[in-house]
């Protein structure tokens, strides 16, 4: 089993076809685990191989499976767009079964990869964005030190209506400041 890199509730871990891309596959064709993401449904087999494939390869992107420290696979969290020339990321991640919700997996999860893309890696920011109504994507990036600066009115269509995108960033510095409380 992959060590990975853990936190108090949960491990992230490299995606493995054989124990992740089931999950991955199901999970982008639940309208329900993609009613707070810019996917969805239906995305085909080959799709999601494609996707699945490009994961793995890592280039400028990290992405990791979620995984309790028991190993169940909860969701996934990924660094993209690495840049080491500038030392910044996108990141961003989800707890698909709606029952793993809401009890700091993804909190969690956030702070392990923000521990990887700043004493790992050697990045200095962190931009993320979530959904204007997800209120527990804001809660969790909250709680993982990433401040609102910006917010795209109408930014996205998403079932039926046009809703905002709200931007956000953690930098090195307030990284530093809060780990010690996590």
């Amino acid at each position: 089993m992959v060590k990975g890199f853990e936190g108090k509730l949960v491990r992230l871990v490299p995606l493995d076809r054989e124990r992740h891309f089931e999950n991955c596959y199901r999970w982008i064709n639940d309208p329900e685990v993609c009613e707070n993401l810019l996917m969805d449904p239906p995305v085909s087999r080959l799709t999601e191989e494609d996707w699945f494939a490009g994961a793995c390869k890592g280039g400028n992107q990290t992405v990791f499976a979620i995984e309790t420290l028991d190993g169940v696979h909860l969701g996934n969290s990924g660094v993209h767009g690495i840049d080491y020339k500038n030392g910044r990321a996108h990141t961003g991640s989800y707890i698909a079964d709606p029952r793993n919700r809401s009890k700091g997996y993804g909190t969690d999860a956030a702070r392990v990869r923000a521990r990887y893309c700043f004493d790992i890696l050697g990045l200095r920011l962190l931009t993320s964005s979530y959904l204007g109504h997800n209120a527990p994507s804001q809660r969790m990036q909250e709680k993982s030190g990433y401040l609102e600066y910006g917010r795209l009115p109408g930014a996205f269509w998403k079932r039926g209506q046009f809703v905002d995108e709200v931007l956000t960033h953690l930098t090195r510095e307030r990284y530093l400041e809060l780990r010690g409380q996590w």
